[in-house]
């Protein structure tokens, strides 16, 4: 076994110089002082980076950082590691498409970074939904007229009723499609109210309460109208006692800003009222909406468990809208339903205050 050479410093000092005036190549210095060429690059490279120090002043000390500063940089690390739970903590109700608007590709942080920082995969920012296919959309106007003859259809007996109407439709489609429209069972099934932990449910108020004036009871509740390719979501906000339709407004997502908009189209028209029940549904028990509401000093109701029949005068206005205009029609554009809702809803109101007159 070949002994290793331990070389001295003067000696590796001598061949880095020489490999510095590059008279001799690697391979001619290598031959000349027996050192291997990858050796001599090495020394060589090290005698460059540290020839600053050489004419440093004698005796000056390398600096040194003191251990304040170190306690400092720590208490800053750990500053920005609570701001940045905190941070998180405070995103985690908000909505996942609102977050994915904060995203910049402009900024200076990188977008994985920013996706790190607001909980969201990356991927989702580039995904374009496709949408529902045309035998989906059929399905679901067909769901969706059943529904309103047999409400307690669940997915079951959903499935078995499109099975006996030869619709090659199973189950767990039915069940997906049934979710996508908000279709739920008035029957009331163990554990099936997952409450958002962040998300505070509040009290039933209306139990043996005489609703005898308006403006005493409103409610609010949104629906799925079909159209000829695609589904909107309608959120309608009624008063109790006169049934009438407050204000009402269309929309392609399921967020919380167009039920604000008609909340504060209420308000603005018609005034506050003492009570405004809805059910548990997320676009109600947010922030934002609760904010509106606690701000013009009102009392929030939910509904609990198996209280279906809460939101009976609401749902029976979605079964004369539907009847009555959106499957005559078959809107094709947002606006055209739009228009077609807007106009239903003044001819039945005036029928109604004719009648009651």
């Amino acid at each position: 076994m070949k002994k290793r050479k331990n070389h001295s410093p003067e000696f590796k000092a001598k061949v880095a110089l020489e490999a510095i005036r590059e008279e001799l190549t690697l391979a001619e210095l290598s031959k000349k002082y027996d050192v291997h060429p990858t050796q001599i690059g090495t020394w060589k490279r090290a005698a460059i980076e540290n020839m600053a120090a050489t004419f440093a002043r004698r005796g000056a000390a390398p600096e040194q950082v003191s251990a304040a500063d170190v306690d400092k940089l720590h208490s800053k690390i750990g500053q920005l590691v609570v701001e940045r739970d905190f941070f998180g903590q405070c995103l985690a109700p908000v909505a996942r498409d609102a977050r994915q608007k904060m995203v910049s590709k402009d900024h200076k942080l990188s977008v994985r970074r920013q996706c790190a920082l607001l909980t969201l995969v990356r991927s989702n920012l580039y995904y374009e939904p496709k949408g529902e296919s045309a035998e989906n959309l059929r399905f679901m106007a067909i769901i969706d007229k059943q529904f309103l003859e047999t409400p307690w259809y669940g997915s079951r007996q959903m499935a078995r009723h499109m099975k006996r109407n030869n619709h090659a439709c199973g189950r767990h489609r039915v069940r997906r499609l049934m979710r996508l429209m908000r279709l739920v069972p008035i029957y009331q099934e163990p554990n099936t109210s997952k409450k958002h932990p962040q998300h505070k449910i509040w009290p039933y108020l209306l139990r043996n309460v005489v609703i005898d004036r308006p403006n005493q009871v409103w409610c609010a509740d949104i629906t799925y109208i079909p159209m000829q390719r695609g589904f909107l979501y309608l959120v309608a906000i009624m008063d109790w006692f006169s049934r009438k339709v407050l204000a009402w407004r269309l929309s392609n997502s399921m967020d919380t800003a167009f039920c604000i908009e008609a909340l504060k189209e209420a308000l603005a028209k018609h005034g506050t009222p003492e009570i405004f029940n809805t059910d548990q549904g997320s676009q109600f028990t947010s922030g934002n909406w609760i904010d509106v509401l606690s701000d013009a000093k009102i009392k929030i109701r939910m509904d609990g468990k198996g209280r279906w029949i809460d939101n009976r005068m609401i749902e029976r206005l979605w079964r004369s809208l539907k009847y009555e205009c959106v499957y005559l029609h078959g809107f094709e554009t947002g606006s055209q339903a739009r228009s077609g809702i807007g106009k239903w809803l003044v001819l039945r109101f005036t029928r109604f205050a004719d009648k009651a007159g």
